[in-house]
């Protein structure tokens, strides 16, 4: 064991040292935690870089420092341009002469402090809708104050500022026009255009979607329950047919009951799939389900139809409506009346005219043809209800129907 006392102590470089304010070790402060580095070689960091929790800055003071430093600058410029401009004043005063020549240099250092100001608003102004325009506008009125303070000092002599003010006011105006278009009048009228042309087209199909269900259960009417109810019938049929065979009165009875109830039931179930969606009407077209309607009237009914082409199906379903509703009016109140169907074309609208020779006097607000009004109204068409007493009924409904 040596008795070396260079030896007994231990190295300089892992001795402990005394901690500086707030940072690391030996000798390096904000350097490693103490570990001495070979010659010619950088001391880094280490791994936690010797720091105090304390030292982080707060999110605070990093946010605050920016307006901070803001402040100071301005400051700072105010005071340089106070202390030019009193001494361009002071040259002036020591020298001879009549001309106040510092007036432009007080100019130049209030243009300057302006131009500090407005980049220093623009930079601490929040990010917010319109900022831009208000930076805009705000440059533009001190290019013009500018332009005016010029002329004044000059002399006021002739107006030149005016194609400088001319020049702003176009741009301040475009600029307003760019931003605030949506307000103006026109655009305005123009955006409502496209909103009930987009609504227009948006109500149409929804009302073809509805038209295409409706068919859809209609013949998941006829061809589902309908089928099957004919066939619970044709069964009841049979079985009817074997209890008289066998003799049983009590149980034959019960039999042509529920016989009757389902052919009842098929149709009731069939004019339900007639009044959703009528076959004839998707199958042979609006002429021919008129045609049927009139046959199926109790009232003697002559349909008049000159129409070149069919109309879209919630067109032609409506029209269909309104010569049922009508035809079941004029046989529920003026039975034995004559009735005259007549459908037009005419300039792209559906014609609908359903008159009958009753007594009139027939109420329009009615809750029969309120829901044709409706409906009618809902394909932008129009209803016309003219019933004077002694005079008849006449139904009117004009459908657009151009594609």
């Amino acid at each position: 064991m040596s008795s070396d006392p260079a030896a007994a102590a231990p190295p300089a470089a892992t001795r402990p040292g005394p901690r500086g304010p707030g940072r690391g070790t030996t000798g390096s402060p904000g350097r490693g935690t103490g570990s001495a580095a070979a010659p010619g070689e950088r001391p880094g960091p280490g791994p936690t870089d010797g720091a105090d929790p304390g030292d982080a800055a707060t999110p605070d003071a990093g946010a605050a420092a920016p307006a901070g430093d803001s402040d100071a600058a301005f400051g700072l410029h105010l005071a340089l341009s106070l202390v030019a401009g009193a001494a361009s004043t002071a040259v002036w005063a020591a020298t001879p002469g009549d001309y106040f020549w510092p007036r432009w240099v007080w100019l130049g250092l209030a243009i300057a402090l302006t131009v500090h100001l407005l980049v220093r608003w623009a930079a601490l102004t929040p990010a917010r809708p319109g900022k831009a325009y208000r930076v805009t506008m705000a440059s533009l009125a001190a290019l013009a104050v500018v332009d005016v303070l010029v002329w004044l000092l000059a002399g006021a002599g002739t107006f030149y500022p005016r194609w400088s003010l001319t020049g702003y006011a176009v741009v301040a105006a475009t600029v307003s026009a760019i931003v605030h278009r949506r307000r103006l009048p026109w655009a305005s009228s123009r955006e409502l255009v496209d909103r009930v042309d987009v609504l227009t087209r948006t109500r149409s199909g929804a009302l073809d979607v509805q038209a295409h269900q409706l068919r859809r259960i209609e013949r998941d009417l006829h061809d589902g329950a309908q089928v099957r109810l004919v066939a619970l019938s044709m069964q009841l049929g049979r079985a009817e047919a074997r209890l008289e065979d066998a003799g049983d009165e009590a149980t034959l009875a019960l039999v042509r009951q529920a016989r009757d109830e389902a052919s009842a039931a098929i149709g009731e179930l069939r004019d339900l799939a007639r009044g959703i969606a009528p076959p004839v009407l998707a199958d042979r077209g609006l002429a021919a389900a008129a045609d049927a309607l009139g046959r199926r009237s109790a009232s003697p009914v002559e349909v008049d139809a000159v129409l070149g082409r069919r109309a879209a199906p919630v067109v032609e379903s409506a029209a269909y409506f309104v010569i049922a509703e009508a035809l079941t009016n004029a046989s529920k109140h003026v039975p034995g009346a004559s009735v005259r169907v007549t459908l037009r074309e005419e300039r792209g609208t559906l014609v609908v005219l359903v008159t009958d020779d009753g007594p009139g006097g027939a109420d329009p607000a009615g809750s029969g043809l309120t829901g044709l009004r409706h409906r009618v109204e809902a394909l932008d068409g129009r209803l016309v209800v003219l019933s004077a007493p002694g005079a008849g009924t006449t139904v009117r409904a004009e459908l657009p129907c151009a594609s």
